[in-house]
């Protein structure tokens, strides 16, 4: 049944895409009830938005030991319904979840209290100012399949602390996932109404949330569908946060540690069947180790084991999650191999992989630039290797590209490491790893160029959350401010006094702008303007 006829028939049907098999069908949502749910999520919202943050966090905290509780569970949903191994689905999808509910339940306070903003020129030294983070309302999530757990789970906490109502809308890819965050969240013993989950077609919910005027909008997938997103959001001037993908570039260094490197360079290229927005795509190795690096990584391939990982612990890789990304993962690497491309090395299945949408973990090299796999988002398990002379020449040919999500440097020297890190146009790099910071909740999660815009994670998701909001007082009670009406050549010359006073030539002009100014500031703001 495909996507489009489940969807007819009112029933989203989620398939094992290792199997082939059904594992669960989920009851898609009457868009026509959309009003009342953002009515019901509304006025929820205005409820939670009044409980303190400690208050809030005594919800996520029963969200996280229901997730601790029931760890097996959810990792095998994740597994049977994405196609990842379940040791996979355990360490990048369950963990980060209890993890993030720890990091936000302890810090979303800190971040997004009251503050006292600091006065910028003794010329307002009447004023005060406070910033708040206000909650925008009703926060709209469409979460993407290659990891429909954790992703969601994340911005939905972030939400949730920073006193936002969520509707949540999975990949159709996944629905069961979706059916399993419910679980997590009702365990949370929200306010009534506080939290949807929809399903249905994408594209119809998208358009529904922002038809009900949804606070802000965000979303996780593809270049298009986000740029058809931003678009559709402009017309009502939505805002939008946008997570587009990745074509990261890992670059090796003369005096790397190549048992790392290698290590992390299989794990981060081909863990989730290469189905990471930021993991390893191309890798660029200085010609001096580039012969013993491809050698070490090959006889690495070659040992790893794609198959079924629902079904036990035998499997380091599982399926790809749908048949349009396998297809597109065998267009790239036939695009690769018809011109001149070479594969070094792939895994070795285990078990029936017939009837799932498998791809071997594979090492291209003697690729060129010009080839889509180097070129574009493959997503899948196949690493491309190049050879460079330098690392100014790595640095070049890791930055030319339209995505900008993730980057890495491997090498002994830290210092540098982090120098070359500080060059490379992404949002995240890291030295000596990869794939592993959308796991730590302290750290912002998001890139540059055609990656998206906006981030999630850290303080600046919980940020992305909220409203900036300033308030500002006058400590002293006063008649006007110096530029208020009436105007007249005192006034004229009481601002020009004001301004040599803040930036005087000489200590000269320092005590005769004072002198001036002082009876001026006296007269304008505590006598009466004469009618």
């Amino acid at each position: 049944m495909t996507a489009q006829e489940q969807i007819q028939t009112g029933v989203v049907v989620d398939t094992n895409p290792a199997t082939g098999t059904a594992v669960a069908e989920v009851k898609e949502t009457d868009l026509s009830t959309l009003p009342d749910i953002f009515a019901k999520a509304r006025e929820a919202q205005a409820i939670w938005a009044a409980k303190s943050f400690r208050e809030r966090a005594r919800h996520i905290q029963l969200m996280r030991e229901y997730i601790v509780d029931r760890a097996d569970d959810l990792a095998r949903t994740v597994s049977e319904s994405n196609g990842k191994t379940l040791t996979d689905a355990l360490a990048t999808e369950v963990l980060p979840c209890a993890l993030a509910c720890k990091w936000y339940a302890k810090n979303a306070e800190k971040h997004l209290k009251e503050k006292n903003r600091p006065g910028g020129s003794i010329l307002f030294f009447n004023k005060r100012t406070h910033m708040l983070r206000v909650p925008l309302g009703v926060v709209g999530i469409i979460s993407p399949w290659n990891y429909p757990l954790s992703i969601p789970f994340g911005e939905i906490v972030m939400g949730l602390m920073a006193g936002n109502a969520i509707i949540l809308k999975v990949a159709a890819a996944t629905p069961a996932v979706g059916r399993a965050i419910e679980n997590i969240i009702a365990a949370g013993e929200l306010p009534e109404g506080l939290f949807h989950h929809v399903v249905g077609s994408g594209s119809k919910v998208a358009t529904g949330m922002f038809e009900n005027g949804v606070n802000k909008l965000f979303f996780t997938g593809s270049v298009p569908a986000g740029k058809t997103l931003m678009a559709q959001a402009a017309e009502t001037l939505t805002p939008v946060s946008l997570e587009l993908g990745g074509n990261d570039p890992m670059i090796v260094l003369e005096d790397a540690d190549l048992e790392r490197a290698t290590n992390g360079a299989a794990w981060a290229g081909f863990q989730n069947a290469g189905q990471s927005c930021g993991g390893v795509e191309r890798i660029y190795v200085v010609d001096a180790v580039y012969d013993e690096f491809v050698n070490l990584l090959s006889r690495k391939t070659r040992q790893l084991r794609h198959g079924v990982g629902c079904k036990g612990f035998d499997v380091d890789i599982g399926s790809l999650t749908t048949a349009g990304q396998l297809r597109t993962v065998q267009q790239h690497v036939e695009d690769a191999l018809s011109k001149g491309a070479r594969i070094e090395a792939q895994s070795r299945p285990v078990g029936d992989v017939e009837n799932g949408f498998f791809f071997p973990a594979t090492v291209l090299t003697q690729v060129t630039d010009d080839m889509l796999t180097v070129c574009d988002e493959t997503f899948g398990p196949v690493v491309a290797v190049q050879r460079v002379a330098n690392e100014e020449e790595a640095i070049q040919k890791a930055n030319a590209s339209h995505l900008a999500l993730t980057s890495s440097v491997w090498t002994r020297d830290n210092k540098r490491g982090r120098a070359i890190g500080a060059r490379l146009q992404s949002g995240v790099t890291t030295v000596n790893d990869h794939l592993y910071s959308h796991g730590l909740s302290e750290t912002p999660w998001g890139g540059w160029k055609e990656s998206g815009i906006g981030r999630t994670h850290g303080p600046e998701g919980l940020e992305e959350m909220t409203q900036a909001k300033a308030v500002n007082w006058d400590i002293l009670p006063s008649k006007r401010n110096i530029f208020w009406y009436p105007f007249d050549e005192a006034t004229y010359n009481g601002i020009k006094n004001a301004l040599h006073f803040v930036f005087p030539k000489g200590i000269g002009q320092l005590l005769s702008a004072s002198l001036k100014l002082t009876p001026f500031l006296v007269k304008k703001m505590f006598t009466r303007w004469k009618t």
